[in-house]
């Protein structure tokens, strides 16, 4: 059998923390768990990455490298805002689905207490999402198709809850409900509360 590569052996390591993350949770995952996932030692993961830190480290750059893949793909085309705003939305819960780990590292002490650079990389990667919503809101906006006095950060704010707020359920419920069809309906819902009157009123 061909021996792995240092990179594809990397990827594998990464791959096990993102599910041991949703099996375990993050902060009861060691690299015990993450060596007997792969069939390494510690020794053998820390021979790939020199802490637990940096363990973490890159599980945080697969996470931005695949959402940002996602998010490109949802916003190359020459749709009205309003459709690729849908589109950014759903590519977001459908990387959700892929990653079910993503909402309990968000919420992990590794993330928020243990590991500056983990929480900095994260935050970078939401704020990077904030950003392409705002902006399609903005073109919204201008298209006549948000509610005046409605400030595009706001309605930003509204829509990241409401996907944080939903993933949030789908992981605490045990993945009872599809996320992205759930994520569909009731983005129907907030975008109808947030569009222009159409009689004007």
């Amino acid at each position: 059998m061909r021996r792995k590569s240092a990179e594809d052996r990397k990827a594998e390591i990464v791959d096990a923390c993102l599910v041991l993350a949703y099996r375990l949770g993050p902060d009861r995952m060691t690299t015990g768990d993450v060596a007997r996932e792969v069939g390494l030692t510690q020794a053998g993961i820390f021979r790939h990455f020199a802490s637990k830190q940096a363990l973490w480290q890159a599980v945080a750059e697969a996470i931005t490298v695949r959402l940002t893949a996602a998010w490109d793909r949802a916003l190359a085309s020459d749709a009205p805002a309003e459709a690729r705003l849908r589109a950014l939305i759903g590519a977001q819960f459908d990387q959700i689905s892929a990653m079910p780990a993503m909402p309990a590292i968000l919420f992990s002490r590794e993330l928020n207490v243990d590991n500056h650079a983990l929480r900095e990389a994260i935050r970078a990667c939401l704020m990077s999402f904030q950003a392409h919503v705002v902006a399609l809101l903005e073109q919204m906006r201008r298209d006549g198709r948000l509610r005046p006095g409605l400030a595009p950060e706001d309605a930003a704010v509204f829509l990241i809850s409401l996907i944080q707020g939903l993933a949030i359920r789908w992981s605490l419920g045990a993945r009872s409900f599809p996320l992205t069809e759930e994520g569909a309906r009731l983005l129907d819902q907030m975008l109808a509360l947030m569009h222009e009157p159409e009689d004007g009123g």
